[in-house]
């Protein structure tokens, strides 16, 4: 494979950038002293955790049964972190606490008595920052939810317990401040900047570290939530893991009386309106650059604290983003590309591939992405072969590092994307879109044209396939392209003739596909993003070679 010259200089530079980086971590996490004597700080409030708590999950914490990301723990009476986890992720999320909020929905005081033995085998276990458990993430994690749920730790618990708990709150905040400075700019950043705001307020700090808690805030939110509202991630997941912790800080901000960060209402308003131009007509979140599914009851929970009602855009210019809707039918395409080097280790090559919806029914999906995150299928839910777009020879649209120091960053392939909407002569909304993610090894410019008619009752496509100066592939190039459009797993197909492909989902509304002389297959697929973990599901496949079909039209019509 040969890099350009500029790709070999991006690549050498996040080297740099990244040792930098992590020599800077390492200095910023060298050990604290304790919190020096003198009056313990109070604990002034505990906010509200907007999660969902299950009654029967917390009747299984305590009686020491935790499940998580599909693994078993029995603590059979022992103390919990003296038992050995099984596998590193499950210990995270053990040791983010996070689970303390189903203990909430219990009534008896068995609960408290095991959350603040929970509490004092953790402080016992892990005299040291080291392993899955000490990971920024975790700490602020376990940080939130030791404040959010301080009322259910500390119901019944005397003055020495208080004030180790305390302790080891301060130690837990002071060890974010000093870790936040050597951040990269990311979703968890901004996470850390929310959690060391959330413990300014909640305890009894100086106004020095309050002010400095609220402008640490603002400069990640302006720098974040971008004009559109969108997050410089590009994951419509994201947007709900941080309006689930804005929120809070909004009500705790007010509650106390406390100014409020400048940019936090602003910002929520914004990301409510982001949120809304991802959400399908079922209401479910579209499923781009990392999103999973997301259970819908959570989904309507957040959605009541919406204001102002935010009204779903047509675009999201800044975060790359399309949205055509008519008739009860939702089309959401990606039209844009990574934000920053450090961002595209958890982007998708999916540039142009959409989502169609229709009622109350998910007809056109990407893959999802699998529970684990650092798993092969992870990988292959990357690929522009799970998005319902075109590829190239198989090919992703965008090049993932494979380099253990740097992470899965994008090293080569999409560079520019460009983005037309317009309406047609007979007043229908149409969207084009034309990438570079193949220019660079193959000499061609991938473009997608897509058009809903004003009833919604039509989606017509065409994608093009041309080289520089919008001259058509030769013969002898020899390129195959296959453009996949993924069905979602309720939806039932049935093949109506050589070019046409019936879809009909459960409740009878139906569909038909056609691509005039392109002989659509049918082929097997899997979807990650089901409640129960990937499930098998189906996918239309056109296959052809680029010399002979430079353009390939295809249409979705809906049944009536």
């Amino acid at each position: 494979m040969v890099f350009p010259g500029a790709e070999i200089a991006r690549y050498a530079f996040l080297y740099a950038e990244e040792s930098l980086r992590r020599a800077r971590a390492a200095v910023l996490s060298l050990p604290l002293p304790r919190w020096p004597g003198g009056a313990t700080p109070q604990l002034l409030v505990a906010p509200t955790d907007l999660r969902i708590a299950d009654p029967l999950e917390g009747e299984d914490i305590v009686s020491g049964r935790f499940a998580f990301a599909g693994e078993l723990l029995l603590t059979e009476g022992r103390p919990l972190f003296s038992c050995e986890m099984p596998s590193p992720t499950f210990e995270r999320i053990v040791s983010g606490f996070g689970w303390l909020r189903h203990l909430r929905t219990q009534r008896d005081s068995s609960a408290n008595e095991f959350a603040r033995a929970a509490v004092l085998s953790f402080l016992r276990r892990h005299r040291t920052r080291t392993g899955p458990s000490w990971t920024t993430e975790t700490v602020a994690t376990r940080l939130n939810a030791w404040l959010c749920h301080s009322t259910v730790i500390l119901k019944g618990a005397d003055a020495a317990f208080y004030r180790r708990f305390i302790d080891a709150v301060i130690r837990h905040e002071r060890l974010l401040r000093r870790r936040y400075r050597g951040m990269a700019r990311d979703e968890l950043k901004l996470q850390v900047a929310m959690t060391l705001a959330m413990a300014s307020i909640s305890l009894d700090l100086s106004d020095r570290r309050k002010s400095e808690a609220r402008q640490r805030l603002d400069d990640e939110l302006a720098r974040q939530i971008l004009p559109d509202g969108g997050h410089i991630s590009r994951c419509p997941d994201a947007l709900l893991r941080l309006l689930l912790g804005l929120l809070p800080l909004r009500q705790t901000y007010i509650n106390l009386e406390q100014p409020l960060p400048k940019r936090l209402l602003a910002s929520i308003d914004r990301a409510y309106a982001a949120l809304n131009f991802f959400r399908h007509s079922d209401g479910e979140l579209a499923l781009f650059n990392g999103s999973g599914r997301v259970p819908s009851t959570a989904l309507s929970a957040l959605l009541r604290y919406d204001e102002i009602g935010s009204a779903g855009f047509k675009a999201l210019p800044h975060t790359g983003f399309q949205r055509l809707e008519a008739g009860g039918t939702v089309l959401i395409a990606d039209a844009g590309k990574p934000l920053s080097a450090h961002l595209s280790k958890t982007a998708h090559a999916g540039a142009t591939a959409f989502e169609l919806s229709s009622g109350r029914n998910r007809f056109i999906v990407n893959a999802g992405v699998p529970a684990s995150p650092r798993s092969d299928a992870a990988r292959m839910a990357r690929a522009t072969a799970a998005h319902s777009t075109a590829t190239i020879d198989d090919h992703s649209s965008i090049r993932f590092s494979r380099s253990d120091f740097l992470g899965p960053v994008a090293f080569g392939g999409l560079r520019h994307i460009a983005v037309e909407r317009d309406e047609d002569e007979r007043g229908d909304d149409r969207l084009v879109m034309r990438h570079d993610g193949y220019l660079s090894r193959f000499r061609i410019y991938c473009e997608r044209s897509l058009t809903l008619s004003r009833d919604g009752h039509a989606l017509s496509g065409i994608d093009r396939f041309r080289r520089p100066h919008d001259a058509l592939p030769l013969a002898r190039d020899g390129h195959v392209a296959t453009i996949r459009f993924h069905l979602h797993p309720s939806i039932w197909t049935m093949r109506e003739d050589a070019d046409t492909i019936f879809m009909t989902a459960p409740d009878n509304e139906s569909w038909l596909f056609t691509a005039p002389g392109m002989a659509p297959e049918l082929e097997d697929d899997v979807f990650f993003a089901a409640s129960t973990g990937a499930k098998a599901s189906r996918q239309i496949v056109i296959t052809a070679e680029i010399a002979e079909h430079a353009d390939i039209a295809w249409q979705f019509k809906r049944l009536d």
